[in-house]
This record gives C-alpha cells, sequence and structure tokens, in this order.
C-alpha cells in the first residue's frame, strides 16, 4: 500500500469537474484531490462517469465547467507541463499492433524527446518492470491482452511520471493476468502517486489508502476503505447500496 509515504502535497485535484453533453451530465462537480504517496481506488458502476472524469483530469478531455491539476499544473491552460508528472493507461489503451513492444516504447520515447542513452535506460528499466522481456521483440497483434496491458502500462512509465491514472488496467484479464498486474501496481504504490479505476472490490482492500465512488455522475463516497465498509459491513454491499438501482 503506498500510505507510509504519503505528505499533504496534493498531486491530482479534480475542482468541481463537470461534462455535460446536451442536457446530460456525464459528470457534475466532482472535486476530489489525491496526495503524493497515495493509491486512491476510483469505483462506480458502468456509466457512472469514471472514464469521462479520468481523461478530463488528464487533459485528454475538456470539462464543461471546474478544473483539474496535476502536479500543481492546470491540465488545460499548462498541460504540457502537467503531462511530464503523468503517466495514463485508458481503458483497452491504444496500441499500434504492427509495432513490437520495443518499437513502441522507442517511438514514444523519442516523441518525448529523450536523449538516446536514456531512452535506453528507460525501456530497460519497464521492460523489467513490467516483465516483457520475452515478448520484446514479437509484434503486439500477436500478444496476449495481458501482455497489451503491460506494454500499455510499460509507455505509461516510460519517462518517469510522478502520477499514474490507471483506467481499469485488469478489464478483461483472467485471474493469473491480474495477478500479474496487480503485483507490478503494488511495485508502483511504493513511489507513485496512483488514480486507479477498478470493479475489482478485493483489489480495492488488498491496496487502496482510499476510496472515491461516484454514481450517476456524481461523488456519493470518499474516504478510507474502513469507512466504506462501515457503510454497510463489507465492501460489496456498501457498492450496492451507495450506488443504488444502478448497481
Amino acid at each position: 500500500m503506498a500510505d507510509s509515504n504519503v505528505s499533504s502535497m496534493p498531486m491530482i485535484e479534480a475542482i468541481g469537474l463537470s461534462k455535460f453533453y446536451g442536457p446530460f451530465a456525464a459528470a457534475r462537480d466532482i472535486s476530489f484531490s489525491v496526495r503524493k504517496g497515495e493509491l486512491v481506488a476510483f469505483l462506480g458502476p458502468n456509466g457512472a462517469g469514471k472514464s469521462t472524469t479520468m481523461k478530463m483530469l488528464t487533459g485528454y478531455l475538456s470539462p464543461s465547467e471546474g478544473s483539474a491539476k496535476i502536479a500543481g499544473h492546470d491540465m488545460f491552460s499548462d498541460r504540457i507541463a502537467g503531462s511530464k508528472h503523468l503517466g495514463y493507461l485508458p481503458e483497452n489503451g491504444p496500441l499500434y499492433p504492427d509495432m513490437t513492444p520495443f518499437g513502441l516504447l522507442n517511438f514514444f520515447g523519442e516523441a518525448r524527446g529523450m536523449k538516446a542513452s536514456y531512452r535506453k535506460e528507460r525501456i530497460e528499466a519497464v521492460v523489467e518492470l513490467c516483465d516483457l522481456k520475452s515478448v520484446l521483440h514479437k509484434a503486439i497483434s500477436k500478444l496476449s491482452k495481458g501482455f497489451r496491458q503491460r506494454v500499455g502500462m510499460a509507455q505509461a512509465l516510460l519517462h518517469e511520471p510522478d502520477v499514474l491514472i490507471l483506467d481499469e488496467p485488469t478489464a478483461g484479464l483472467d485471474p493469473n493476468q491480474i495477478r500479474e498486474v496487480r503485483n507490478t501496481m503494488r511495485k508502483l504504490g511504493e513511489t507513485k502517486t496512483i488514480l486507479l479505476s477498478t470493479h475489482i472490490l478485493q483489489e480495492v482492500e488488498a491496496m487502496a489508502s482510499k476510496v472515491i465512488m461516484i454514481n450517476e455522475g456524481k461523488k456519493v463516497f470518499e474516504g478510507s476503505v474502513e469507512e466504506l465498509k462501515k457503510v454497510r459491513g463489507d465492501l460489496t454491499e456498501a457498492f450496492h447500496k451507495l450506488t443504488g438501482a444502478a448497481a
């Protein structure tokens, strides 16, 4: 768990974030902060607005109202500076299927302006961390979903970001693959600030220092795992109670 190194410095801030599509509110007035060293679980049923909120936090999507900050940088007026601190793994993250993991990492390193020696050093580091050596020169199109998720994670980690925003990193994986990705996240939680969207409540209990839950585009809970359990005595029952009919 990442909370042993928590400081008071907020590394992720959502300030009144809202996103409207005509009369429909995908997210409405969502505010929270994640401090340096925290691993925070971001929960909610399908369609609750989790991915929309994460996209606004990363600067990928502009909010209708409110603002988002990464490491103190506004992600809409100062996005490039904020992005230097951020690694983002979207759900089913886009990869270039004809590339190999090595080719993809090298391409992103060049795109980020990394010098050759540093790029080589970082590729070696993320390949080891994400256990990609056995598939490093295979086409990404030939890899299992578990390996593709690890390639996406390696890409998100390449530039040594302080902050990771991970949207359903274990979605669609089998139990062995989930275990592998979970072990990688545990390692990352020792040094990174992480906001993790997941449907797997065991992951929340095992790793999270805090939980944020949204339902129908609104925040309905923010607190520790123990505080969430007190809602109903059990994480699953607390989830059902807080998300109502949507659960």
